[in-house]
């Protein structure tokens, strides 16, 4: 005898949509009247590898974003504090931790979900074609967004919509 699964209530999506209006009209200025902002800028995002040349040939050889630096890390003798550039002055890095263990990498309530990193269209899909030919799982969502994981199981999406675009729409 086979049981059919029992099916899971959906949420209310209206209810959640009037808390995203409650909270737009409570907090959401119109774009000429907000503050300027008391950041300069993302200076760096830190991700972790457990192979620094792996992951140097992944983001510099795969996906063109130039190695810049590789410092030890000043917060864990023998460790490697090495980044990135991917573009506009922001920076993407890494820390390895030898001998540490710290175990594959996990999506966590609450932890990093993915960065996403805005390339021009026509670079886009030159780097969507190196993912193919480096057998990087990857999936194309909207023809604008690409998601795939990086050695260390990390989520990263190559966008083509600009600074402060989201598929079509401005949110900066």
């Amino acid at each position: 005898m086979t049981s059919t699964p029992k099916e899971e209530p959906q949420p209310d999506r209206s209810a959640f949509e009037a808390q995203r209006q409650r909270i737009r009209e409570r907090h959401l200025r119109p774009s000429g009247s907000r503050p300027a902002s008391s950041a300069r800028g993302l200076h760096h995002t830190a991700l972790i590898s457990s192979d620094v040349e792996r992951t140097v040939r992944f983001y510099q050889d795969v996906l063109e974003f130039p190695l810049t630096e590789l410092i030890e890390n000043r917060d864990y003798p023998g460790s490697s504090h090495f980044f990135f550039d991917i573009g506009n002055g922001n920076l993407l890095a890494f820390f390895d931790f030898p001998g540490l263990g710290v175990g594959p990498y996990a999506e966590v309530l609450g932890g990093l979900h993915h960065v996403a990193i805005s390339v021009e269209p026509e670079r886009w899909r030159s780097l969507v074609d190196k993912l193919a030919e480096a057998g990087v799982d990857h999936v194309v969502h909207s023809e604008v967004s690409v998601y795939f994981r990086d050695p260390d199981g990390a989520r990263i999406e190559l966008i083509a919509d600009p600074l402060g675009e989201m598929y079509g729409n401005e949110v900066l």
